[in-house]
């Protein structure tokens, strides 16, 4: 577990090599870890002049004006962009990518390495990136893991200046801002049919049909090559583009069929297409147009070679990009025969073919998806091609005898291709294989902490074990517990929730209450109550489950233990440090009688009891209890091992706490390289540390490092873990709060409006997390000076703490602090000091006399009498809390340097009145210190 800021912990059940299962272990890793060879530094390594890995160059015709453009977006500085970086969109078909080739080929003597990245998806961007390590240090790429490589071309990217990247089709705009936001020193050029959601100052051009003569120029280039046409053919030439509705795609098709029949004229094409007109009426009007081109093109190449058309109808299946030729041969197919029906297909510009791999353009897909009857409805029959996509997928998850199990880089080439058949299944479909060829990648994509990806692979496998072994069959149980695990990971907790329960009513009913099964499935439901922030139902089924684990498995077991840890953190959520504490301490004592002093259990338990007391404000227990266990972690595991990274990082944070800055920062870096080298650069554990390390440059007034960690953080976990999967949110208010460190309220209160709409909308109004948010924008208006709405909104949160978390839980606690402040800062001493007086003594009681949150009560309420003039009160107080923070916090600690400077003004004050009774003179006008800043609430 991180302070701060953790992942949900991995709960899913999983069965095969390397796979996890785990009931709330806060630290688990499987995966690979990186060789020491890996630390060649990508700062060293040096591309080769006009590295690239850009397909050829094509023919465009009638974009000068376009591309002018895009030259001044990608060659100008733009205002308030952090790299140069523009998008090329449009309608599919439009000729987005030609455009983008064209740049990239006739610039490119200005760039020092240029990559050409498939980009429709995470994963593909990710494959991509991979082949740059294999290009720059394929000795070692070829021995590394998928996430090491794809870290390493991050590294490299960002060390070395002057490259172009060029994201094709891009699905999802967010999918680019892990790389945006973090590679600064080149450009970004995307192309996508995505009109919306771009980053406001990210320019974009959009890309519409070609104008009628320079429409008519490229099918005349197209189909007479270097032969000048007649007028006659001009002419047919002009219809027929105008038929086409001078869209570049469809008169790129039409160009490759006339120029491989040459016997056929552009009228008589045109005259072709026209009787196909009533066979396509379904889909947009450029899915028709090309619908009626393909139609006379497969019936032409259906006659000449059925091969070519059975390969695209396979292909359609699968991935749009980087399909490659093995795939598409299945067992006793010559490959030449497989390269010569790809040549075909590549010849009517059906398939773009780089000789080792194709790729189709996704409205071939869309078009070919959905085969039309000849009344123009669509074929309700077995999809086309869709068989032999599956048999070939499994064809290459089984290897001949002798050659053990896929490998790794087969598994990463493949799952893309398994994730695009599992969403496009066909309804009541049944194939087996398939469906366990689906569990084993999502279960991959688990282990790489991209379980939110796996989604419609888990979707895929629950509907095939409903369909073939029922609804309540073990398996579809186990099943449905996956993809409820899997919504929960991506945050859509409106489905999670809905599906734990189900799937724990039928596993009571099937296997029984007490069943091991069954208790899992109540310790996941009641985990899932927690993430919602529901802690009273989620303590209650969690006190639950340990009785009946304690009764079945027995006082001792794993599993029982795992239980009851899961109950000591949600008592900690809860607020209930008094019970949570000795429940942490008693489980590490079971832990280590039954499993030993240096178990990764035992110290996965360590790690636990000493957050526990960093939460307590305990930081003479937590500190030495987290440097143990890294100790220990380091010597068990390993240097590098993930739970040795979480130790370091943790204890990072207990130093960040103590106001130990100095050693805190350089650690958190140092955590943040290692789990980017090991884990990757998108990791969920490294976006943590990456967080967290934002968050003490914050702490050391390093705004300007602070805030743009904070942005790209922010960025990357919108990618990867989604809009409004709290993490997210998280990394939202930070930056929001970061934004109001640095004085720029007028970012920094909209961002923290729209992030509280989002945890209203997502968790609820009354979810601590919402309460917390609702909390940090009072603070917000009251840093702006809006104290009429500040102090409305401290008030409505405090009766709803009060409300949902209880009178003396720390937001209450916190809630009622701030409400003081705003009261003192509005002139209103008659309710600040009663309520500041109030809150120091229950967090004495609460939280012990030491605790930092009870120090801060403590000064704020001596700054609450100074305000009131009374002197006599407030400067014993100064004093006395300035003696714990040098003992608690030490003598350097920014509250500590606070409290020294608050009791200098109030004797200096006391000072001046004393002149002014001898010297009856006027007031001293000098500027009072206010109480401490408003409490945020994480």
């Amino acid at each position: 577990m991180s302070t701060g800021d953790e992942p949900a912990s991995l709960r899913i059940e999983t069965a095969g090599p390397g796979s996890i299962a785990a009931q709330r272990i806060r630290d688990a890793y499987t995966g690979d870890v990186l060789p020491a060879e890996a630390l060649l530094t990508p700062e060293k390594v040096s591309a080769a002049p006009g590295t690239s890995n850009l397909p050829p160059a094509v023919l465009c015709l009638g974009r000068a004006e376009e591309l002018a453009r895009l030259r001044r977006i990608l060659s100008s500085r733009h205002e308030g962009a952090i790299t140069q970086s523009g998008a090329v969109h449009g309608l599919g078909g439009i000729g987005k990518s030609t455009l983008a080739l064209h740049y990239a080929h006739r610039y490119r003597g200005d760039y020092s390495l240029i990559w050409w990245i498939n980009a429709a998806s995470p994963d593909e961007i990710e494959t991509s990136l991979t082949a740059l390590t294999h290009t720059l240090v394929p000795s070692w790429a070829a021995e590394a893991s998928r996430v090491a490589q794809v870290a390493w071309a991050m590294q490299w990217l960002a060390w070395h200046p002057g490259w172009l990247l060029v994201y094709d089709n891009v699905e999802n705009p967010d999918d680019l801002t892990p790389y945006t936001g973090a590679l600064h020193h080149g450009h970004h050029l995307a192309t996508s049919r995505r009109t919306t959601g771009w980053p406001d100052n990210a320019p974009t051009l959009m890309l519409g049909n070609l104008d009628p003569d320079d429409a008519t120029t490229l099918l005349c280039r197209l189909v007479f090559k270097d032969v000048t046409p007649t007028a006659r053919q001009q002419a047919d030439a002009r219809a027929l583009v105008r038929e086409l509705g001078y869209f570049p795609l469809a008169i790129k098709q039409a160009g490759a069929y006339l120029a491989q029949n040459r016997g056929i004229s552009c009228d008589a094409y045109r005259r072709r297409l026209d009787s196909k007109l009533a066979k396509t009426a379904h889909g947009s009007d450029a899915e028709r147009t090309l619908a009626r081109i393909w139609s006379v093109t497969l019936h032409t190449l259906e006659q000449a070679d059925p091969l070519a058309v059975e390969l695209l109808y396979t292909a359609a299946w699968l991935a749009p990009d980087d399909i490659p030729h093995s795939l598409l041969t299945p067992p006793g197919t010559e490959p030449d025969d497989i390269a010569e029906a790809v040549g075909t297909l590549a010849a009517y510009s059906m398939v773009t073919d780089t000789g080792t791999t194709l790729s189709l353009h996704r409205m071939v897909q869309t078009v070919l998806r959905t085969p039309q009857r000849t009344d123009g409805s669509q074929s309700t029959r077995h999809p086309r091609g869709r068989e032999r996509a599956e048999q070939a997928a499994l064809h290459q998850l089984t290897p001949p005898p002798g050659q053990g199990t896929p490998t790794e880089d087969r598994w990463d080439a493949l799952t893309p291709h398994l994730v695009t058949l599992a969403a496009t299944r066909p309804p009541e479909h049944h194939n087996p294989p398939l469906t366990n060829a689906y569990e084993a990648a999502g279960d991959r994509l688990h282990q790489q902490g991209h379980t939110a990806r796996a989604i419609s692979l888990f979707e895929a496998t629950l509907a095939q074990y409903e369909q073939v072994l029922g609804d309540i069959h073990p398996d579809t149980l186990a099943s449905r517990n996956n993809l409820a695990y899997a919504y929960e990971s991506a945050g859509d907790l409106g489905r999670a929730v809905p599906l734990f329960e189900a799937t724990l009513a039928q596993r009571e009913q099937v296997l029984g209450d007490i069943h091991p099964d069954t208790l899992t499935s109540r310790n996941n439901l009641a985990k899932a109550y927690e993430s919602t922030g529901d802690l009273r139902r989620a303590i209650a089924l969690f006190e639950a489950t340990i009785a009946q684990s304690e009764q079945v498995l027995g006082d001792t077991h794993p599993h029982t233990l795992a239980s009851r840890n899961n109950l000591a953190y949600a008592y900690e959520s809860a607020g209930d440090l008094g019970r949570a504490t000795p429940l942490f301490e008693a489980t590490l004592a079971q832990y280590e009688q039954v499993l030993g002093d240096t178990h990764p259990d035992t110290l996965a338990s360590r790690n636990n009891l000493a957050i526990a007391y960093e939460s307590a404000g305990d930081l003479g227990r937590a500190t030495p209890l987290f440097e143990a266990t890294l100790a220990q972690r380091e010597q068990v595991l390993g240097d590098t091992h993930p739970d040795t990274l979480t130790s370091r990082h943790n204890l990072a944070s207990a130093y960040r706490s103590a106001g130990d800055l100095g050693r805190a920062v350089p650690l958190f870096e140092a955590t943040l390289a290692q789990r980017e080298q090991v884990l990757g650069d998108t990791h969920p554990d490294t976006l943590t540390s990456r967080n967290n390390l934002a968050i003490a440059y914050e702490s050391a007034g390093d705004l300007g490092r602070a805030i743009p960690l904070f942005e790209a953080t922010l960025a990357q976990r919108e990618q990867v873990l989604g809009d409004t999967n709290p993490h997210t949110l998280t990394s939202r208010q930070n930056l929001a709060s970061a934004y109001e460190s640095a004085g720029d309220l007028g970012r920094a209160i909209p961002l923290f409006e729209a992030t509280l709409a989002q945890y209203e909308q997502v968790l609820g109004d009354t979810h601590p997390y919402t309460l917390a948010s609702r909390n940090n924008l009072a603070g917000a208006y009251r840093s702006a000076g809006d104290l009429g709405r500040a102090t409305l909104l401290f008030e409505v949160t405090l009766a709803q703490c009060e409300q949902v978390l209880g009178d003396i839980h720390p937001y209450t606690l916190s809630s009622r602090n701030n409400l003081a402040s705003v009261y003192e800062s509005a002139g209103d001493l008659g309710r600040a000091v009663p309520l500041f007086e109030a809150t120091l003594a229950q967090r004495e009681q609460v939280l012990g006399d030491t605790h930092p949150h009870t120090l801060t009560s403590r000064q704020n309420l001596a700054s609450a009498y100074r305000s009131a003039g009374d002197l006599g009160r407030a400067v014993p107080l100064f004093e006395a809390t300035l003696a714990q923070r040098e003992q608690v916090l030490g003598d350097t600690h920014p509250h500590t340097l606070a409290s020294r400077n608050s009791l200098a003004r109030a004797r200096e004050l006391i000072e001046s009145v004393q002149q002014l009774n001898t010297a009856n003179s006027a007031t001293k006008d000098g500027t009072q210190p206010p109480s401490e800043t408003t409490e945020r609430s994480v």
